[in-house]
């Protein structure tokens, strides 16, 4: 886990420089919820089909990519907007990942939709049969909109409940504007308790923790075919994105640094590996980085490419 995290960070600040050098119009992304989203990676059913488990993600969710295999390059690409970028072909934002080999739907633009996608896989999935399950998650501003209420209510009718696993990693923030005076419940995953599925808040700054509280979900969703309400406390170490500063924040908790800590005092990592693990990704992927901005950008004749169905 330790090293998909430092892999996700370091691809992460990666993309910020080449945002601050004009090798990208925008970024966004999650440095600072390596912790959650890394075991989340590692504990989903990869494959393509309702057999397999479906992400309906958001755009900071690059760790997750990561542990389920993908190759940091891709993210440059989309970053740099090359025509090589695997997920848009040189047309999207930062981080607005997809791959239909591992039932990753399109990451959207605005905000939170994927909430109300989820219960449409998971419906299909439950009536395939197996154990499969949805996935999705995003953040705790956007539990304002309809589509997290939507996604509640679809997935708790009863007798016709649905295998989905509802995320909201909740870091306190929406872009510039402060939670505090924006919820009114204790905890974003007591809402679902009027839904009657089970809820839980974890600390998802903190890997192991984190891996086992989504292993224990996991497996409830699995195996009852019932949605689930997590939230996982998370950080926000840099800015939202480009719109609001995609600059260091000093006084959140850096899950990296604190699980570091952890690992050197009970002997498994030494201060000197881990440096020398962070060095050799930054050197990684300082070169990919040379590579994608000598690659060419989408020409003109691709503009309508991938807006309608191909006839066959």
């Amino acid at each position: 886990m330790h090293d998909l995290m430092v892999k996700a960070r370091v691809l992460e600040e990666r993309l910020i420089q080449m945002y601050k050098q004009g090798h990208g119009y925008f970024w966004i992304g999650g440095p600072g919820e390596e912790a959650f989203n890394v075991p989340l990676g590692l504990l989903m059913k990869k494959g393509q089909g309702p057999a397999y488990d479906y992400l309906h993600a958001h755009y900071r969710q690059s760790a997750t990519l990561m542990a389920l295999g993908e190759e940091p390059i891709g993210a440059m690409r989309q970053m740099k907007n090359t025509a090589s970028d695997p997920y848009s072909g040189g047309r999207n934002f930062a981080g607005h990942f997809s791959k239909r080999e591992w039932n990753i739907a399109p990451v959207s633009s605005p905000i939170e939709v994927q909430y109300a996608m989820a219960p449409g896989t998971a419906l299909a999935q439950k009536r395939h049969g197996g154990d499969g399950i949805s996935i999705v998650t995003g953040g705790d501003a956007g539990t304002a909109e309809g589509d997290f209420a939507s996604c509640l209510v679809w997935s708790s009718r009863k007798g016709n409940e649905l295998p989905v696993l509802i995320i909201v990693t909740n870091n306190k923030w929406g872009i510039s504007t402060s939670a505090e005076g924006q919820h009114g419940e204790t905890n974003v995953a007591d809402r679902g308790k009027a839904f009657n599925m089970r809820t839980k808040t974890i600390d998802g700054n903190d890997p192991i923790n984190a891996y086992l509280e989504l292993q224990e979900a996991m497996e409830y969703v699995r195996k009852e075919r019932k949605p689930f309400l997590m939230e996982a406390i998370v950080s926000r170490l840099y800015g939202h994105s480009s719109a609001s500063g995609a600059n260091m924040v000093g006084n959140e908790q850096d899950c990296l640094t604190v699980f570091e800590a952890r690992l050197e005092k009970h002997g498994i990592l030494t201060r000197k590996e881990m440096d020398d693990l962070r060095n050799r990704y930054t050197e990684d992927m300082a070169a990919m980085a040379r590579q994608v901005i000598q690659e060419p950008l989408p020409g003109p004749e691709t503009i309508w490419n991938h807006i309608y169905a191909e006839r066959k």
